[in-house]
């Protein structure tokens, strides 16, 4: 119908029927440079025929808005595009994503292998919601490769992967480890959050999906939560895709733009952030305060070769422990900070740290060095004036050697 007939038709319509009814507005010579937000829970359909045949439409048709609109398709491929993979999709969180993956390709009865360094809440996950499903998680040790190749058998479906591991940043041989797990029929996940698909390319490297925390490094800004998993088998893409269906897992269209409009300046972002951490970082390792600086493309880190072998880059995420003597004014002192704030997460514009203990967190290959250890996250602020920030913190240390020390419970 042309919009002249369409307009002829609402005359005599009352005010009410007018405010709900849809005008025609022509997009002829509108392209704009930016992704347009659809919002909708509802798709209308033109004819009833239509409607009867909405679910024979293709895996990127539109169906209902739980399942995507055209923003959602965007962020998709865009993603798609980056990892060098067959599909994407998007799920409400990091932890979403990881934990949708493992439920969609492994069933009762099956084992997934996780590395020990694992993201914490996904431990947590394991050893609650897998083990109630009749899924067993074995925990491994993420750089021996002799003891993971013994652990995969006939019931292992899936090899976990998460490199650098969370916190301590141990790097793991991902060729290697799809080599064994691919040999022996199992699959192989990896968390790249890390490094992000600038960086590091897991499906280039055998893996059959990977994960991102899109709220990380790809938003940019510290204001969305998202997640994504992309396969490398268009298939295993649309059995994930169908799984995230059945849950009724959905994601804003607001936060895919917000995600989409972040990874415009991802490039620039990181490279920013990993040179002034990297300066920061060497700063560190010849601090007095300092006992270690873990950081994997530090020549001294244990796992630096697999990073110059497989990684075109770093982030500005990185982990230090401070010398005994100081460990129990450190808490108090972080209250000083002015530029670094307390917080979790990373891959934001802004400094953050976390403190952490790990020892409760390790079961297969146990943390011996210092209990707590600081996660820094450097931010698009000049590293100058960060170091100025971290030393500010040493100062109040070391001249306040007698204040009583303040648990962590509410920094982690």
């Amino acid at each position: 119908m042309s919009t002249m007939a369409a307009q002829r038709r609402q005359v005599g319509m009352r005010d009410e029927t007018r405010s709900v009814s849809r005008v025609s507005v022509s997009l002829s010579g509108y392209d704009s440079l930016t992704v347009p937000i659809h919002r909708a829970s509802t798709i209308r359909y033109p004819d009833a025929a239509s409607f009867a045949a909405r679910f024979e439409r293709d895996a990127d048709g539109y169906v209902y808005g739980l399942y995507g609109t055209p923003t959602h398709r965007y962020l998709e491929k865009k993603i798609t595009e980056l990892e060098e993979g067959a599909r994407t999709v998007l799920a409400p969180s990091g932890q979403a994503a990881i934990t949708c993956a493992m439920l969609a390709f492994v069933a009762a009865g099956e084992r997934i292998l996780i590395p020990d360094t694992v993201y914490g809440p996904v431990r947590d996950f394991a050893m609650h919601e897998l083990v109630a499903l009749g899924i067993e998680p074995v925990f491994y040790d993420p750089v021996d490769l002799e003891a993971l190749d013994a652990l995969i058998d006939d019931r292992t479906r899936l090899v976990w992967t998460e490199s650098p591991g969370s916190v301590t940043l141990e790097m793991q041989d991902i060729q290697a480890i799809v080599r064994m797990a691919h040999a022996k029929g199992a699959l192989v996940g990896c968390d790249n959050t890390w490094a992000s698909p600038l960086n590091f390319k897991p499906l280039r490297h055998g893996a059959d999906f990977v994960v991102e925390a899109l709220s990380k490094h790809l938003a940019g800004h510290s204001d969305l939560i998202l997640g994504s998993v992309t396969t490398r088998d268009d298939a295993q893409g649309l059995r994930l895709k169908a799984s995230l269906g059945r849950l009724g897992i959905g994601t804003s269209p607001d936060d895919c733009a917000l995600a989409a409009r972040g990874i415009e300046t991802l490039a620039v972002r990181l490279e920013r952030s990993s040179a002034s951490g990297l300066q920061i970082a060497a700063w560190l390792a010849e601090h007095p305060c300092i006992e270690t600086v873990i950081h994997p493309a530090l020549p001294e880190n244990p796992g630096h070769e697999i990073w110059k072998r497989d990684f075109s880059g770093a982030c500005g995420v990185f982990t230090f422990t401070l010398r005994e003597q100081y460990v129990d004014q450190s808490f108090a002192a972080l209250d000083v900070l002015q530029l670094i704030s307390i917080g979790a997460s990373w891959g934001g514009t802004k400094s953050l740290i976390a403190p952490t203990s790990v020892k409760a967190l390790r079961t297969v290959r146990p943390w011996a060095g210092p209990d707590y250890l600081f996660r820094l996250n450097v931010g698009l602020e000049h590293p100058d004036d960060l170091q100025n920030d971290l030393e500010r913190f040493f100062m109040a240390m070391t001249e306040n050697s007698k204040t009583t020390p303040r648990t962590a419970a509410g920094y982690l």
